[in-house]
């Protein structure tokens, strides 16, 4: 990590008046904030120095260096400068555990000191994202962006299309460092699935730029399926391709071929999605299924077959054969010229049935007649023959 840092000036000076001397010696610290794993520069600069004793030390009150020399032996630290107007001190890898205030102090009769304010800035690393709740659809995801170690605490925000989603924020301390966490809950549909998410770290020691850990939004659905056909018209001896093109998140890894109230012919051969029938007779025609499924449902798609004979006339748009609609209208004029044959048969029959009854009418009557008729010749006579 790139080492930088700046100096705060402390306007306060601690100054050392020797005793019955017009003379004066003063001492000034300087705070600095740098960034962990950085060098940091401690510097006491003295004022009217007279080689009176200069002691630094840490916040431990440990002397690290007296006049100079080191006294601690903790190689971090390193003696950069030492004069009558400045002495520098430098120190590497810098953590959190160094942080607090370092003494520059002046012996005299009377000892005076200036402390040096150590902070240190711990920049966020790329957030994390984890999931809480899986994303199904007609449900909802929820998401937690981690940033495990801060200092201080970065702030969080979720972003989509340049929008920000509000988050519920919390941090939990971390040694000296926090851990900071934002979580969204968000509907979500299949149009969401691959959905691009961004969550955004921001921090002080950052200089306006941010730790950005982007994200694909996974939702999960059933599948669905559709059968891809052939255009046109399929007689016998052609080929027969069809695809199975099926969606769905997780995507099916099996893909079952099936023909409905029968089974598949032998010249069938499948290959994934993909169901193939070579040298097509009339015997192929029928139902013919594509299922798939996955963890949170199943569908389903069919094709019809239809095989013609070679010789047939088909028309493209409705796919029925010239040869069929002629065979039906056979059917129906056959049929026709059946009842009506009936019909006047029936007519027919009917009209000579009354005819003949008629003429027996008659007859019975003229009968009936005659004998009326010769009754009364004989009456006639009678009539005579008394007279």
């Amino acid at each position: 990590m790139a080492a930088w840092n700046y100096c705060v000036p402390v306007s306060i000076i601690l100054v050392a008046c020797l005793v019955n001397t017009a003379r004066c010696q003063a001492v000034q610290a300087e705070s600095v904030t740098v960034l962990e794993g950085g060098t940091a520069h401690i510097s006491c600069h003295l004022q009217n120095y007279d080689g009176s004793i200069v002691v630094i030390q840490n916040p431990r009150r440990q002397t690290l260096f007296f006049n100079g020399t080191r006294a601690l032996k903790e190689d971090r630290f390193q003696m950069v400068l030492f004069t009558p107007h400045l002495v520098r001190i430098s120190l590497t890898n810098v953590s959190v555990s160094d942080e607090g205030g370092y003494y520059c102090q002046l012996y005299t009769e009377s000892t005076h000191h200036h402390v040096a304010t150590l902070s240190v800035l711990v920049p966020p690393e790329t957030p994390t994202v984890e999931v809480k709740q899986e994303a199904v659809e007609g449900g909802q995801a929820e998401l937690t962006c981690v940033s495990p170690r801060s200092k201080p605490a970065a702030t969080l925000r979720w972003m989509r299309n340049g929008r920000e989603i509000p988050g519920d924020v919390s941090q939990k301390e971390n040694g000296k460092a926090f851990s900071v966490f934002s979580t969204i809950r968000i509907p979500v549909e299949r149009k969401d699935n691959g959905a691009a998410l961004n969550c955004e770290a921001i921090h002080p020691a950052l200089n306006d730029q941010k730790r950005i850990r982007h994200y694909r939004l996974d939702v999960y659905f059933a599948p669905t399926v559709r059968i891809v056909s052939p255009l046109g018209i399929l007689r016998e001896g052609d080929s027969l391709t069809l695809t199975c093109s099926v969606t769905g998140n997780p995507l099916p890894r099996h893909i079952q071929w099936s023909k409905i109230n029968d089974t598949l012919p032998e010249r069938a051969e499948i290959s994934g999605a993909t169901l193939q029938i070579s040298r097509l007779s009339q015997s192929h025609n029928g139902t013919y299924l594509c299922q798939a499924q996955n963890n949170f449902g199943r569908a389903a798609d069919q094709y019809t077959l239809l095989v013609y004979d070679p010789g047939a006339v088909v028309d493209p748009q409705s796919a029925v054969p010239y040869k069929a609609i002629a065979v039906v209208l056979a059917l129906l004029v056959f049929t026709v010229i059946c009842v009506l044959v009936v019909t006047i048969w029936c007519s027919v029959r009917q009209k000579g049935s009354y005819l003949t009854h008629e003429a027996s009418g008659l007859d019975e009557h003229g009968e009936v007649q005659e004998a009326f008729l010769n009754g009364n010749d004989a009456s006639q006579g009678k009539k005579e023959y008394l007279l």
